[in-house]
C-alpha cells in the first residue's frame, strides 16, 4: 500500500489529486461506502504514496456495492483490487 514516514500535519495542504480522490470517496451514492471510504481517506490519504493512490483510484472506479461486499467479506476481491490498501481499509472498516 505505501505510507509515507512523513509526519501528518492538519495544516499539510493536499495536492489537487489527493483532493479530488477525497472529493470521490466522500461522494459515493452509498452513504455506508461514503463513510468506510471517506473516512479512510481523510485519515490516510496524505501517507499514502504513488502505488497507494493509483490502488485507491482503481478503487474508486469500482461499482459500491462490489466494494462494500469485498470490504465486509460478503464476496471475495478480485486479484486486481485485493492489496494491501484493500486490507487496510477492510481493517478499518472492520475494527469497532
Amino acid at each position: 500500500m505505501g505510507y509515507s514516514a512523513a509526519p501528518r500535519h492538519a495544516e499539510h495542504p493536499m495536492d489537487e489529486r489527493r483532493k479530488k480522490l477525497r472529493f470521490r470517496a466522500w461522494r459515493r451514492g452509498f452513504r455506508e461506502i461514503d463513510l468506510i471510504l471517506g473516512g479512510f481517506a481523510d485519515r490516510n490519504l496524505v501517507r499514502l504514496d504513488t502505488g497507494g493512490l493509483e490502488a485507491f483510484e482503481r478503487l474508486l472506479d469500482c461499482p459500491d456495492q462490489d466494494v462494500y461486499e469485498w470490504i465486509v467479506g460478503q464476496a471475495p476481491a478480485p486479484a486486481a483490487h485485493d492489496t494491501p490498501l484493500l486490507a487496510a481499509i477492510r481493517a478499518e472498516a472492520l475494527t469497532p
